[in-house]
């Protein structure tokens, strides 16, 4: 398809549904582009990584697994403030340069490695490590770049698509991979990653910086401190952050236990395993396009989310045969990326456009810091207990946070629910502020 086909398809996309409105900003679009082609190419190198760790490198262990999580993201809590100081502080779109092209020098070196026939475990580790300091400033940035290619009103359309984006490349990455790995080995995939890192490189420069508009750059010491200070003092903030931390320590962690299930109970190979990811990315591309027609983020849709997240993750772990399982984590993948994105839309759009930076760093640092604590949990379940027991993990924590929060809500923010039957059914979440000021728009002359 040529450029200008392209470009066509997506201002009709946009003109016709508010789930593309942001396609009508230039250079959301481009951002988008990039970002489909570059995030194919990070599912194609998780894939091919999972599988070089756990057959080549070690004898199906899930420990090793956990640990390459953890170091992935064993940087994020620590460097989260000054991660989110130094995305307020500079132009956001040339520090995502910088950060992208580390990502891909490391990504070429690592290949090299595999390539040449001498990588080891510890090779892993390492560049898991160096990518995970890498990605603490890239994330931030990422996050926080969103509200400056679209107005406020756009911003939870832009949060949405930018999950579509993710998740349509996790639908086309992992099976590529598995069908690479079992044709070629692990090698082309993570050449495949490193290429894509060109696409999201020439989409930033391609940018028109004139039609930005980024908040003041922030000055002066003590600028992270003040990003912790501000969520100190929101505990709607809070509540969110421990939701989706929770998700993203324990419900998660689909890079492990989807190998582990995959190869140890039902004894499939790399097709079989890059296939698992590829129907999953069903649900969770669905989820990202909800995620996009939602004008505003609501609480219900947290709580629905984590709801449906533990129990469809409960039936995947009893699931009695491969496909039963591949099913069912269409679902699990649905209800975790629809708590994932509201969550994302609620922390944005509820903190002041001088401190989204710092903010959007500490939240990133909760969602993917936790897994330095998960991921071996995960891991050391798997090999002492099962696999089956390790997707356990994630449910229970999940449903346990969403029982604690909804108790506190109830105790402290006079929380009420209510279900109207009929399909699809519908859950009403409001707070006691939430209802007094529905009840005051609805009196006459107000």
């Amino acid at each position: 398809m040529s450029a200008t086909t392209a470009t066509g398809t997506i201002r009709a996309l946009s003109s016709g549904s508010r789930t593309f409105a942001s396609f009508a900003q230039r250079n959301y679009r481009y951002y988008f582009a990039g970002a489909l082609v570059s995030n194919t190419g990070t599912w194609m190198q998780r894939t091919s990584q999972d599988w070089l760790v756990l057959t080549q490198l070690t004898n199906h262990s899930t420990s090793a697994l956990g640990i390459v999580s953890a170091l992935q993201f064993l940087a994020m809590p620590f460097l989260a403030p000054l991660a989110g100081a130094v995305t307020d502080r500079f132009p956001k779109r040339k520090l995502l340069l910088v950060t992208q092209t580390l990502l891909g020098l490391t990504t070429l070196m690592l290949w090299a490695l595999v390539a040449s026939g001498t990588v080891e475990l510890w090779h892993v580790y390492l560049f898991a490590f160096v990518q995970g300091i890498v990605a603490s400033f890239d994330n931030p940035a990422r996050q926080a770049f969103v509200s400056e290619m679209v107005p406020d009103a756009l911003i939870s359309n832009a949060v949405g698509l930018n999950s579509m984006s993710f998740n349509a490349a996790r639908l086309i990455g992992p099976g590529i991979a598995g069908l690479l790995i079992a044709a070629f080995g692990v090698a082309p995939g993570m050449l495949i990653n490193t290429v894509s890192f060109l696409a999201m490189i020439l989409a930033l420069v391609s940018m028109n910086a004139h039609h930005l508009h980024p908040a003041a750059p922030r000055r002066g010491r003590g600028s992270a401190r003040e990003g912790l200070a501000y969520i100190a003092h929101r505990p709607d903030l809070i509540m969110v952050m421990v939701m989706v931390f929770m998700l993203g320590t324990f419900g998660i962690n689909y890079q492990i236990t989807n190998a582990a299930m995959a190869t140890r109970v039902f004894h499939r190979g790399p097709a079989g395993y890059g296939m698992l990811g590829t129907i999953m990315s069903v649900g969770t591309l669905a989820a990202a396009l909800i995620a996009a027609r939602r004008r505003r983020p609501r609480l219900s849709t947290l709580v629905i989310g984590m709801t449906g997240f533990t129990l469809s993750t409960i039936a995947s772990a009893l699931a009695p045969s491969y496909l039963s399982f591949a099913i069912l984590l269409i679902p699990a993948g649905l209800f975790g990326i629809v708590t994932m994105t509201c969550a994302n839309s609620m922390v944005q759009m509820g903190t002041e456009a001088s401190k989204r930076g710092r903010v959007m760093a500490v939240y990133m640092a909760i969602v993917m810091g936790g897994t330095p604590v998960g991921a071996p949990i995960i891991g050391w379940v798997g090999d002492v207990l099962g696999p089956r027991q390790m997707v356990l993990v994630g449910p229970l924590a999940t449903g346990l946070t969403t029982l604690g929060v909804l108790g506190f809500l109830m105790v402290h923010r006079g929380l009420r629910v209510r279900l109207e039957r009929g399909w699809p059914p519908h859950l009403h979440v409001w707070t006691s502020e939430e209802l007094e000021a529905a009840q005051q728009s609805a009196e006459p002359g107000r």
